[in-house]
């Protein structure tokens, strides 16, 4: 870690927030400790994640996707650890790039750990990503919070899913520790559990659980495998019917608009804000480097 300042700002899709980190080059090292600081609520800066922003090329994980997209989102959790993939963080990451002036409205193409992801950029500021195609693993899953417990449909949107329908958003408890589920097997990289209820004809109201982060006020991968496994149990097949199917799925932080197509392609639309930019203490940062 360089004595220098790092430069930072703060953004939040459907109040899923994040530690945004602009470094072209890769240049920063980042450890564990350090991103954690920086999404403590209390003494850093605060969010839900950290959104690395690093050039597709000067990335190792990238670099096999610069020839379709000039930028790598390297996702962290709010623990510091890596994760493959995060929806909202796709748009807010979008958003920072077209303040930067790397991108404009319109289309956008952004690297992930899970694949490159298609992002369009709308004039009246909502972001839509194209999230790719959700994978149902035949593997059952049971969820239990505070002695009950609930079958789960087990999805994979480039990171794993289990979506248990409940009869009250409250039943998920608190969820400041993980709920139980099992067999643990069937996850073995950890999970984000989702707790569904419907509101309406195709729309339905989530909480989240994500690893590495506990309960947050959104999770767009979350409300997109909520949208297919609802679509499932709701007897609607797109790739079977031929008809696009599209969820409003309600987050504690707002509303995500889920469509699955014919073909299997998923596509998420919702608002990105960037809130703050500024420079982080280095003899702070000293502290948290050790």
């Amino acid at each position: 870690m360089t004595t220098s300042q790092i430069a930072f700002l703060k953004g939040h899709g459907t109040e899923n927030d994040f530690v945004i980190v602009p470094d072209p080059d890769n240049a920063l090292d980042l450890p564990v400790s350090l991103v954690a600081g920086l999404c403590d609520r209390r003494a850093g800066i605060g969010g839900d994640g950290l959104l690395h922003v690093v050039r597709s090329a000067a990335h190792p994980e990238g670099r096999s996707m610069a020839d379709e997209a000039e930028w790598f989102m390297d996702y962290r959790n709010a623990d510091g650890s890596v994760a493959e993939m995060c929806g909202n963080g796709v748009r807010v990451f979008a958003r920072y790039l077209q303040r930067a002036g790397a991108a404009e409205e319109g289309d956008l193409a952004v690297a992930t750990r899970g694949g490159v992801k298609k992002v369009h950029l709308a004039k009246n500021g909502d972001v839509t990503v194209a999230m790719g195609r959700a994978a149902l693993p035949a593997d059952g899953v049971t969820v239990t919070v505070d002695g009950r417990s609930w079958d789960a449909r087990n999805v994979n949107m480039g990171n794993p899913h289990a979506v248990a329908f409940v009869d009250d958003l409250a039943h998920a408890g608190a969820l400041t520790s993980e709920p139980s589920y099992g067999p643990a097997p069937v996850y073995p990289d950890g999970v984000n559990i989702e707790f569904v209820v419907d509101r309406g004809p195709r729309h339905v109201a989530m909480r989240v659980h994500e690893r590495g982060s506990g309960e947050t006020r959104s999770c767009g991968t979350g409300a997109c495998a909520v949208a297919v496994a609802a679509a499932r149990r709701d007897g609607a097949d797109p790739a079977v019917t031929g008809t696009p199917v599209t969820y409003t799925v309600d987050l504690p932080g707002g509303t995500l608009v889920i469509t699955e197509h014919p073909d299997g392609g998923i596509e998420m639309t919702g608002p990105a804000e960037i809130v703050a930019e500024g420079k982080i203490d280095t003899a702070w940062l000293e502290t948290l480097n050790g």
